[in-house]
């Protein structure tokens, strides 16, 4: 015997929201493989100088991102399957599988609030090195400076063209554009008035970051009220099944 009256209004609200939960998880997935190829991220991320490759904190976040979208794809299917179904097996894995996920979303929320300035401190130090090693002069007799030095104006190089920025500060940019290391532009004032590259990372990974705890956030909201109706329903069912 089927549940009835407002415990049916339940079961089509939980399918409701599973399938908002589904499409969630498809966004999470869509938007972290975005993150994960975006070319801006990728150009940066895949630089390496003297052997040492960019900091990689940022893709660790990404690489949870992808993982959680995949799951959420899984359980959100498994919640409508198992509210059409009426079946108090696949509602309670459910109710499990999304205990697990809002104690990881958590988890990964204070991570995330942890070490959020990080990811742009390591890039800006990286950043820092390069420049070090591009502009400090060669050494005459010294083995490996002058190579050290190409690769190094390489790595500025991609940072300036990928971000449309140059330098630290005004001194650094003097130097920078003297070696002729700065992006092009059209006018004399707007070469002159370039924006910093710690500015441009400070820019970058902030709005990603604000875009991942937003949708973090939503799904939080969302998976709380799954849990609610999933128990009520799953009570709902076995009240049902006793009459």
């Amino acid at each position: 015997m089927g549940v009835e009256g407002c415990t049916k209004c339940i079961k089509y609200l939980l399918f409701i929201f599973n399938f908002i939960f589904w499409l969630a998880g498809g966004v999470i997935l869509g938007v972290s493989l975005w993150l994960r190829h975006d070319p801006q991220t990728s150009e940066l991320m895949g630089l390496q100088l003297d052997g040492e490759e960019a900091p990689s904190t940022f893709y660790i976040g990404v690489y949870i991102l992808i993982t959680v979208g995949a799951v959420m794809m899984f359980v959100g299917f498994l919640g409508c399957y198992g509210a059409i179904q009426e079946s108090q097996c696949l509602l309670g894995t459910f109710f499990a599988c999304l205990v697990i996920l809002f104690a990881c979303e958590v988890a990964a929320g204070i991570w995330g609030f942890i070490n959020k300035d990080q990811v742009t401190e390591e890039m800006k130090v990286f950043y820092d090195s390069a420049f070090s090693s591009a502009t400090v002069p060669a050494l005459f007799g010294v083995a490996g400076k002058e190579e050290k030095k190409a690769k190094a104006e390489g790595v500025l190089k991609v940072f300036h063209n990928t971000l449309q920025c140059c330098g630290t500060n005004k001194v650094s940019q003097i130097l920078l554009q003297t070696n002729g290391l700065c992006p092009t532009k059209d006018s004399f004032l707007e070469q002159v008035t370039q924006i910093s590259c710690h500015s441009r990372i400070d820019e970058l990974f902030t709005t990603k970051l604000y875009l991942i705890g937003i949708a973090a956030l939503v799904v939080a909201f969302i998976m709380i009220f799954e849990m609610i109706f999933s128990m009520i329903l799953c009570c709902g069912i076995r009240n049902s099944s006793v009459y």
